[in-house]
Parts: structure tokens; C-alpha cells; sequence
């Protein structure tokens, strides 16, 4: 019974993550919803940036503190192994459903672009950056990452087994094209607000710290990655590896 529990648990996070994952793109591309992140302003200036900053820190710290090793052993007391991933996945979508519902658009427009042809390029930007990041999830293990295999394999009563350190086909060219795909997703847009940009810089800025805080945790699980950020770029192609940037998306750090 347990078993079967932790099973639909897992997939009941999973399908709650892939609502939120389809929600954002509408959200932040401006499509179909009428409180996207360009909206109408209807707060002050002032009480609008608070509550955004708020709202970016709330997810940033959850992503950030539940993602850490010494938080997942002290976690992982109350909460079984097998459920830890996806209650992981269920704790950052409802962090962004929340940053979603209480988002307060500000109004004041950075750039517009109004040819035919520069949307064109900055749509399919966007699109390309959703594409990549979902790509990049897949080239690893989607279902690992999102806590799906987790789940099931409890459920068949089979051990766990960590993903092996490996860098497939992209990670070749830069050590985490998922946040590349998160980059082209959040600055790759015709209408930048006010509101737009303070989610794009702050998005932004994590990014960077968080890469950090990862590759301390990276390198002490698997040594090997050491000399493979000083080979691979982090996030632009054909460039040279640094040591202060990096992330294997592929490891189930965030």
C-alpha cells in the first residue's frame, strides 16, 4: 500500500509540475491569460516591486535550500527517499504558482518592438528556449529529475541507483543548456516591462549565485567534473571553460 502511495504521489507532483511548466509559458510570453508578467499595473509603483521581489526571493530560497545535500539528509527523516524529489518538484511548481497569482505587473515600458520581423526572431527565441530546456532535462533523465523514477522503482520495490555523471550531446558545448534555455525564455521578448525586467535581472542574478553554490556540491560527488568545467564552457558555445560558473544540469541539484 505504501508503495502504491508514493507512487501516485509522485505522479500526482509530476502532473502538477507540467500544468505549472505549461502555465509559464503562457505567463511569461504574454499568451492567452490576462494576468501575464506585462499585464495592466494595478498596485503603485513602490507596493509592486516589493511584492515582486518578495515573491522572486520566496522561490529563489526554497529552490536553493532544498536543493542541498545537508537540507536533503535532514529532510529526508520525515519525508521517505523515494517521495524526496517529487516533493521537491511539488514545493518549487506551488512556489511559482504563487509568484504566478500575486505577480504585480508595474507598466512602464524598457522596449517595444513592433516589425514583423525582429517578433519573429525574439518569438522564436522564446520558443527556442523552452525547447532547449526541456531538451536538456531529457538528455539526462527527465523522470529521475522530476522524481518519477524515484517513485516507481520504490514502487517495484527495486533499489535506487544515482545517474551516472555524463555529458551527452549539448553538454558537450556548454555545461548547462538548461539555463541557457531559462535565459533565452526570460530575456527573449518583444514588450519588456518594468515588472519584465526586474523578473529577467533577478532571474537572472540567481542563476549566477546559484551555479556556485552547485559546483561546491557537484565537485564533491563526482571529481571528474572538475576537469570538465575547465573544458566545457557554462553558458555561451565555443568559449572557454571558467572555474567561477557552471552547473551539470544533468545532476539533480535544482
Amino acid at each position: 500500500m505504501k508503495r502504491t502511495l508514493v507512487l501516485l504521489y509522485g505522479v500526482a507532483c509530476y502532473a502538477v509540475f507540467f500544468a505549472t511548466f505549461l502555465y509559464a509559458i503562457a505567463f511569461l510570453g504574454n499568451f492567452l491569460i490576462d494576468n501575464a508578467i506585462d499585464a495592466a499595473p494595478g498596485r503603485g509603483v513602490g507596493q509592486a516591486i516589493a511584492i515582486d521581489i518578495g515573491l522572486l526571493a520566496v522561490f529563489a530560497l526554497q529552490h536553493s535550500i532544498m536543493a542541498r545535500p545537508a537540507f536533503k539528509r535532514w529532510w529526508t527523516q520525515f519525508v521517505p527517499v523515494a517521495a524526496e524529489r517529487s516533493t521537491y518538484v511539488l514545493l518549487s511548481s506551488l512556489a511559482l504558482i504563487l509568484l504566478f497569482a500575486l505577480w504585480q505587473p508595474i507598466g512602464a515600458v524598457i522596449w517595444q518592438v513592433d516589425s514583423a520581423l525582429g517578433k519573429g526572431l525574439l518569438y522564436a527565441g522564446y520558443a527556442s528556449g523552452w525547447i532547449l530546456l526541456l531538451t536538456s532535462t531529457f538528455l539526462i533523465n527527465h523522470f529521475d529529475l522530476f522524481g518519477l523514477r524515484q517513485s516507481w522503482l520504490y514502487f517495484r520495490g527495486r533499489p535506487y541507483t544515482d545517474i551516472a555523471f555524463r555529458t551527452p550531446s549539448l553538454y558537450k558545448v556548454v555545461r548547462h543548456p538548461l539555463y541557457v534555455g531559462w535565459l533565452l525564455i526570460f530575456w527573449c521578448t518583444p514588450t519588456m516591462t518594468a515588472a519584465h525586467l526586474l523578473f529577467a535581472l533577478m532571474t537572472t542574478a540567481y542563476i549566477l549565485i546559484a551555479i556556485q553554490l552547485e559546483e561546491r556540491d557537484l565537485i564533491r560527488a563526482f571529481p571528474e567534473y572538475a576537469s570538465y568545467r575547465r573544458r566545457v564552457p557554462a553558458l555561451i558555445p565555443f568559449t572557454k571553460g571558467r572555474r567561477v560558473t557552471g552547473l551539470a544540469d544533468g545532476v539533480k541539484q535544482s
